[in-house]
């Protein structure tokens, strides 16, 4: 393509479908073979191959999204099969060389440096780590890490004749009959210890093959692969230990201060694992609707008491279908917030079982859903593809800056007292599992030939390091060896993990702004997340009107402000 032929029509028809390789195979040649002679052409090259990335990236995402809807559909499954089979391995090649192509460009130094900086370094740092033997790879990986959903999202329990989700059975834990909670317990941990070595056998297979891509790309070990891989320029391996330290050091007393209180409180010798949802007054379990749709109903109203865009954000996916809320059987377990650059309307998917837990997860993706709908007018799919780092600020800040405001929902003053009490007990609580999952990863693939038992000895030196201090594992310690097993993003998402104990913290920062000038910190969250990813992580946090901190003082401080409002409640 010459400079004659640039225009401003869409680049790919409004029609297109995916039915095979051919199908897209013309537009990645058009990219790899079209003559650049000017600055003008080389950003109209970049937003047609974001056009491109938009298309096939939400392609793939509804793909993604249909088959953990529905694990046990085989056509679902074969789609999405297909697509990173069939697909994927054959865009990788065309990326490196879009890449190649784009830094070898003389027109790339016109470029507006701040407008691209960002952009520029991620292509950079994709072309040193590229390799075209681990293509084949990754499509295996990504084939196993999709086993572990259809394994999990198949698992039931029965009580009383009934039969339960894992998400619907965790509701038992919130009755305030302690025998009921240990049944629940011994049956949801006994129904997980028999997928126990199925598991171990699939994460075997996904730490081999890790370890293989990182080899090929010339990495001694796959985390330091992946600290590249994602993009971490902003902070480094040391600075990970270091947050491991801060937390063990500052947020572990807390934490087991809230424990012992609620041991007190509920009057036992002995503080057990199934104890710890449970209502300390003995009142009946918290809950925000008796329906999924009644809980969503009353997120969309909190979100417009805080801003009608917000509210406007959920409603219009309601309206679109975009959310599938409702926890069943044969469903993946989590939740998650899928954005789609074409469409610029995300999904909400998630497990709802009419528990507080999922007022708490309807925000936390509300939230990520915000981010993708002020992020949605960006050029590039470059520039909305957020890291973790700020993606979750935008969720675990609407957490708590919707909890200001959960009174609508719960109109009983105690409730409401109880369910802000709820949460920033498990927002500080969780910096300690944070802080145990992300140390864990470091562990496995510095030491990737490590046997079953040695990685179960390990986890538990570190549940001694990190978890709590009150609670007696005594006649449970098989459940506590295999507690890791249910954190998904271990198989699925490796080390996207420290990101929510980062932006945690951030979130404990925006609240605070939030409580002494509601409108200011609205507005400074709003311009952040309209930024996406345009800037370093430090400057978007600046933009919120926050530090980029993890360091012991600051830790403290953030930890210290927490517990204070949570005596004050």
């Amino acid at each position: 393509m010459n400079s004659t032929e640039i225009t401003t029509q869409p680049f790919l028809p409004a029609n297109l479908e995916i039915t095979s390789w051919d199908t897209v195979a013309p537009y990645y040649k058009n990219l790899a073979e079209r003559d650049i002679n000017s600055v003008t052409e080389l950003e109209q090259w970049l937003a047609d191959r974001s056009a491109l990335e938009a298309f096939l990236e939400e392609d793939m995402g509804w793909r993604y999204i249909k088959t953990n809807c529905n694990t046990e559909d085989k056509a679902l499954a074969e789609s999405f099969q297909f697509y990173i089979t069939e697909i994927q391995p054959r865009v990788a090649p065309f990326d490196d060389k879009l890449n190649q192509k784009l830094i070898a460009s003389p027109y790339l130094e016109q470029l507006d440096a701040f407008k691209y900086e960002v952009l520029v370094r991620g292509v950079k740092k994709q072309l040193e780590i590229f390799r075209e033997e681990n293509i084949p790879l990754y499509t295996e990986i990504e084939q196993a890490q999709h086993e572990y959903g259809v394994i999990t999202g198949s698992m039931t329990i029965e009580i009383d004749g009934k039969e339960y989700t894992m998400p619907q059975a965790a509701n038992f834990f919130k009755d305030t009959d302690r025998s009921k909670r240990e049944d629940a317990y011994v049956r949801i941990k006994t129904r997980r210890l028999q997928d126990r070595e199925v598991l171990n056998e699939l994460f075997n297979k996904l730490i081999a093959l890790r370890h293989k891509v990182a080899l090929n790309a010339g990495y001694g070990n796959y985390r330091d692969y992946m600290f590249d891989a994602m993009g971490r320029f902003d902070y480094t391996v040391g600075d990970c230990r270091h947050f491991h330290q801060s937390v063990k050091e500052y947020i572990k007393p807390v934490c087991d201060a809230i424990d012992e209180s609620r041991k007190q409180a509920l009057d036992y010798d002995t503080l057990k694992p199934w104890d710890m949802d449970a209502d300390t007054e003995g009142k009946a379990p918290l809950k925000p609707s008796d329906t999924t749709a009644e809980l969503l109903d009353k997120a969309i109203d909190c979100f417009n008491t805080i801003d009608p865009f917000f509210g406007e954000c959920l409603q219009t996916m309601k309206g679109m279908g975009n959310l599938d809320l409702e926890s069943r059987k044969g469903k993946a377990p989590g939740g998650f917030n899928y954005p789609l650059y074409q469409s610029n309307v995300p999904f909400i998917f998630m497990n709802s079982a009419n528990s507080m837990r999922d007022l708490v997860t309807i925000v936390h993706e509300g939230g990520h859903a915000i981010h993708s709908f002020l992020s949605k007018d960006l050029e590039l799919v470059d520039f909305k593809s957020t890291p973790s780092e700020i993606a979750e600020i935008a969720s675990m800040a609407m957490e708590l800056i919707s909890m200001e405001h959960w009174d609508n929902i719960f109109p009983n003053p105690d409730d409401f007292k109880r369910a802000k009490k709820y949460q920033l007990e498990k927002a500080i609580s969780a910096l300690p599992w944070i802080a145990q999952i992300d140390k864990y990863q470091h562990w496995i693939y510095e030491n990737p030939t490590h046997t079953n038992d040695q990685r179960d000895a390990y986890w538990l030196s570190l549940c001694a390091e990190f978890g709590s201090s009150v609670i007696d594992w005594t006649g449970n310690e098989d459940g506590l060896a295999n507690q890791w097993q249910k954190q998904l993003h271990l198989y699925e998402v490796p080390f996207y993990y420290i990101e929510y104990g980062i932006a945690q913290l951030g979130a404990i920062a925006i609240w605070r702004n939030y409580k002494a000038n509601p409108a200011k910190t609205l507005g400074q969250y709003k311009a952040a997340l309209t930024m996406g990813y345009t800037r370093p992580l430090p400057e978007l946090y600046e933009a919120a009107g926050i530090r980029f901190d993890f360091s012991p003082a600051y830790v403290k401080e953030l930890g210290d402000f927490v517990m204070g409002e949570i005596k004050a409640l």
